[in-house]
């Protein structure tokens, strides 16, 4: 269980713990000094907050993404499941605030729910969760058949916020990956997760429930992709249960640029976060460099891949 010791360890140990981070963190680095050569108003208050407002809802489902990955479960309906919060906003929350608050909250339950039957009938993650991607979708074509709906004017007013000086996007990242560190490296039940992912004997042996641990970590993915759905909708608008489709795959990619790992007992909140933006900057220096849009998928796979291969070289140095 090297990596609950993480934070403790000492020299080179804890540099090749946070290397993949820290190659992300380049990697992000080099597409905002592409884009600010190419636009020189990028590194203004205001093109910060045009660059980064669309990586808002993807770096918080990251976060939801990394905390099942931490327990060596991957989500795959956590973009349909976003989807459906934008729908839920912009219909339940907007017509009657506490009924949709309770339907929010209730999503929020039936992923602890999730959790709960994952590990009592020992179903792979990725089948239970690839069902539930239907669910969630049925439900919003169900509430939304087409896109609409608008979203309360509080939330709207949220996404149309912007300090002077500071870019708005910055604020909930900063503030929804800190309370996930603080959660997920700092407190007992980031600890127990990790644990779950890393060595789920020994955590029984402690007199800790493994089942206890998965549902919690899917009632907070439920909570953290709830709250992604909300920063959705506050900048679309409306709801739409296929806004969210392609953060599936997105934010399994940004977990494992930040350093995350396949085989659970890793979270890395800060550098998923790095990589969810990394990935979002990328359509962005795709777009600048006029990229066919036709072609951008297979150049954004093409980066990936060179920062993926990037953060294997590093490991290997540093062993």
């Amino acid at each position: 269980m090297a990596e609950l010791l993480a934070p403790t360890l000492p020299g080179r140990a804890r540099m090749r713990h946070s290397a993949p981070a820290a190659v992300s963190a380049l990697a992000l680095i080099a597409m905002i000094g592409v884009c600010s050569t190419l636009q020189p108003g990028v590194l203004s208050v205001q093109g910060l907050t045009l660059v980064l407002s669309a990586t808002v809802p993807l770096v918080i489902a990251a976060q939801a993404q990394m905390t099942l990955m931490a327990v060596g479960d991957i989500d795959l309906g956590i973009g349909a499941f976003v989807g459906l919060v934008t729908v839920v906003t912009a219909t339940k929350l907007s017509s009657s605030p506490l009924v949709g608050g309770l339907v929010l909250l209730g999503l929020v339950a039936a992923y602890a729910l999730l959790g709960l039957l994952i590990h009592l009938r020992r179903v792979p993650s990725l089948i239970a969760t690839l069902g539930a991607s239907f669910v969630w979708l049925g439900l919003g074509l169900f509430l939304l058949p087409t896109p609409g709906g608008s979203t309360p004017e509080w939330l709207a007013a949220f996404g149309a916020w912007q300090p002077a000086g500071f870019p708005a996007p910055l604020l909930p990242i900063l503030l929804v990956t800190a309370l996930v560190h603080l959660l997920a490296s700092r407190g007992s039940a980031g600890v127990r997760m990790r644990a779950l992912g890393s060595n789920p004997v020994a955590l029984g042996r402690a007199g800790l429930r493994p089942l206890t641990s998965r549902v919690i970590a899917y009632a907070t993915a439920g909570g953290l992709g709830v709250v992604s759905g909300l920063a959705l909708a506050s900048q679309t608008g409306g709801g739409d249960v296929s806004s969210a489709s392609s953060y599936t795959l997105m934010t399994v990619a940004a977990v494992i640029l930040g350093g995350g790992s396949f085989s659970g007992g890793v979270a890395v909140p800060w550098g998923a976060a790095v990589g969810g933006v990394t990935l979002g900057l990328v359509s962005v220096v795709l777009s600048l460099l006029d990229v066919r849009s036709d072609l951008q998928s297979a150049v954004q796979g093409g980066i990936v891949l060179a920062v993926l291969a990037g953060r294997v070289l590093v490991g290997k140095v540093l062993r």
